[in-house]
């Protein structure tokens, strides 16, 4: 079976959520006998890469308006490797994409997974809105990550009648192993006890909110991973003067399983629904660490159970996000053991061979239905 994956972002590019989502389906469904590509757009030429057992197809992004990669060329790509394809896979939100599955005229089986509603951009909103419905209705099956936000997005809603929930997956064997040096440079760097976020530096991550809660607590805090607000949050941090707080930047991944490994407990401050699972937040249950996230109505509850994971806070409110650090920091005891459940909780639901599994059943049920 050959499926085509297609979203505007993908490995060695790019390295954040959904791309690792789309890595860890192409590897987990290829081990039970899929054949998998992805088209995605780069700021360079066209090419073509083998990554971890699948093809890349690179198309140059042509231009961007708020945030969505238009390109020409992908639109041709798009209608010459669906020839070869069993299964579409597309992934949800990329306005370019609706539009070329209609330009290219697509008539395989396809599957959207909708990765998140698209929260920010309200008047474009309305523009697009049409094109999305046409889209949503145009596929064959949509895939909510998560319960919580299959029952909280008014899209989902809508389609209701052609979505299941199939969770994201991680698989912790292809995470490099921390050597004893790394993990002793960065004990030397980070301390002994510190709380981890991990993550691209976007609005909604709600990192604004953490130093604005680390005004009032000096407990340890790394923040890894770079992005669009970085500057902006140094600068909040300077003029907080808080001196426990470090921003190490974007890292390597044996670094990141590093700092995961040594790091006490996860916070995870994301305070709008643009941020539909957590990724970094499923890492750190993976790992077994307590996690402290805000109630949004997506999956971050779905991985973090308040009381038996780790705690949650409501959104965009320093003092209860403070508060929870306290009480896990205050608490070893308490701490320690809502790690466990976490990664209990991980080895239940949210293994990469899990989702893989349910993937391919899809895949094979759509497939199935085309013949």
């Amino acid at each position: 079976m050959r499926v085509l994956h297609f979203y505007k972002t993908y490995y060695p590019d790019t390295w954040g959520g959904i791309e690792q989502v789309i890595r860890q389906l192409c590897v987990g469904t290829g081990r039970l006998g899929v054949t998998n590509e992805v088209l995605t757009l780069s700021r360079g030429g066209p090419s073509e890469i083998e990554f971890e057992g699948h093809t890349v197809h690179r198309v140059p992004l042509d231009f961007e308006v708020a945030s969505t990669g238009f390109s020409f060329s992908a639109i041709r790509k798009l209608a010459r490797l669906a020839r070869h394809a069993d299964v579409i896979h597309y992934h949800f939100p990329w306005p370019f994409m609706d539009l070329a599955h209609f330009m290219a005229r697509i008539n395989k089986p396809s599957v959207v997974t909708y990765h998140s509603d698209i929260v920010r951009q309200k008047n474009l909103l309305r523009v697009y809105s049409p094109l999305k419905r046409r889209f949503l209705r145009s596929v064959d099956t949509v895939v909510a990550t998560s319960p919580n936000y299959l029952a909280s997005s008014p899209v989902l809603k809508r389609f209701a009648h052609k979505t299941r929930t199939i969770t994201y997956g991680l698989d912790k064997s292809i995470y490099p192993v921390a050597s004893e040096e790394l993990k002793a440079r960065w004990r030397a760097q980070c301390g002994e006890r510190f709380f981890l976020f991990v993550g691209v530096l976007r609005y909604y991550k709600g990192l604004h909110i953490l130093l604005d809660a680390m005004a009032n607590v000096d407990y340890p805090v790394v923040i890894v991973g770079a992005g669009p607000i970085e500057q902006e949050l140094k600068e909040h941090a300077r003029r907080l003067g808080l001196t426990h707080v470090q921003f190490i930047g974007a890292v390597e991944e044996a670094d990141k399983a590093a700092l995961l490994e040594l790091s006490y407990a996860m916070v995870f401050p994301s305070h709008l629904r643009s941020e539909a699972f957590g990724i970094s937040l499923l890492e750190g249950a993976m790992y077994g660490k307590p996690m402290i996230s805000s109630e949004i109505g997506t999956g971050t509850t779905y991985i973090n159970v308040d009381n038996d994971t780790g705690l949650v806070v409501p959104p965009d409110d320093p003092a209860a996000l403070g508060a929870a650090m306290r009480t896990l920091w205050e608490n070893p005891q308490l701490a320690a053991g809502m790690g466990r459940r976490a990664e209990a909780r991980y080895w239940e639901l949210f293994t990469a061979e899990k989702m893989a599994q349910n993937y391919h059943a899809l895949y094979q049920e759509l497939a199935a239905q085309a013949r």
